[in-house]
């Protein structure tokens, strides 16, 4: 945590901030000043449930002294706020980096401009499972990392993200871009990407599902299978991320994901090689908990404290990248099978 942490003004009012960013703040012990939304009534509601205070304007907001923002906004809103932040300002950014790599590369520019200590909520990797995850990696528990899985096989409520009914860009967007940029904390940058992204009788959303190879280092095997519509009842949804080496594998169960909001517990299992599994005992989950860390880190980066930002924009960037060659992927044809001779 900060030794000194600055008060929070939260700009966006949508459902995640009352079911992370405001649990994870008050978890923490981090100050907030309070909420701004362009829907006042929205801003008042949170309000009055997290006794903080509800900003009138934009302007009231971002004049409150000595502040951190926090944007917790759809990704085309972003360039519409960045221009008004004080030069030099913490700022954090809701993910996506924008809606696509050219609006990140104008945000990146902005940030450059304006001085501002920008960090995009990527908070996967503030996540107590991954934060483990992480740690045994370096450590060098696992040995040479060989094969990497996402698989992804549940209902998704995406009624509660009103704001994503007619974007032209969804799943990869906002969901495994999650998984596209742990895969490179773990990893680094990948050579190219094989993606599929489609929708789904059931929704009128324009991608609900998505497939992937991503590649790395030869004999490294990278794949996300996500598929958001499997409504069959609990026995076979899934949600976990596997990760293997020369000596060692883990998997992570992504409890949230499972009847989300509510969710189950988060799990963390490693093994050696010639060794049990053994259940990693976390504490905290990636909902509300993760979003500690990215916060935590702007304020300690900011006050000079942490060497690194973590999520910084100049990072984020080509977790954007990826997604969008993901995305250039699959409007891409098929090779079509030979003729029959």
């Amino acid at each position: 945590m900060p030794s000194a942490p600055k008060p929070i003004v939260i700009i966006g009012g949508g459902g995640i901030v009352g079911d992370a960013h405001l649990p994870a703040y008050r978890l923490a012990g981090l100050p907030v000043a309070g909420v701004y939304d362009l829907d006042l009534a929205k801003a008042g509601t949170l309000a009055e449930k997290w006794s903080i205070r509800a900003f009138s304007t934009l302007e009231e907001a971002i004049a409150t002294p000595n502040a951190v923002y926090d944007l917790a906004l759809p990704p085309s809103a972003h360039l519409k706020v960045l221009p008004s932040l004080p030069d030099g300002a913490a700022v954090l950014l809701q993910k996506p980096m924008g809606s696509d790599l050219a609006e990140a590369t104008e945000i990146l520019k902005l940030c450059r401009a304006k001085n501002l200590r920008a960090a995009v909520n990527f908070q996967l990797r503030f996540s107590p499972m991954f934060l483990a995850l992480k740690d045994a990696v370096d450590r060098g528990w696992l040995g040479d990392i060989v094969d990497v899985e996402v698989h992804l096989n549940l209902v998704t409520p995406w009624q509660l993200f009103p704001f994503l009914k007619g974007l032209p860009r969804i799943e990869i967007a906002v969901h495994s871009i999650h998984y596209l940029d742990a895969i490179r904390f773990f990893l680094g940058n990948p050579g190219g990407v094989h993606a599929r992204t489609l929708g789904h009788p059931s929704t009128d959303l324009a991608q609900t599902r998505t497939s992937a190879l991503i590649d790395f280092a030869p004999g490294q095997r990278v794949t996300l299978s996500i598929n958001h519509n499997h409504d069959f009842g609990r026995r076979f949804q899934d949600a976990s991320f596997r990760i293997e080496g020369s000596e060692g594998a883990a998997m992570v169960k992504l409890g949230v994901l499972l009847d989300y909001p509510k969710g189950e517990p988060d799990e963390l299992w490693i093994t050696r090689r010639g060794e049990d599994w053994t259940q990693v005992p976390l504490e905290g989950g990636w909902f509300p908990h993760a979003f500690r860390g990215t916060m935590s880190n702007l304020q300690r980066f900011a006050a000079g404290e942490d060497e690194t930002l973590v999520t910084s924009v100049e990072d984020a960037w080509y977790t954007m990248a990826l997604a969008e060659a993901a995305f250039a992927s699959a409007a891409a044809p098929a090779t079509p099978l030979e003729a029959k001779p």
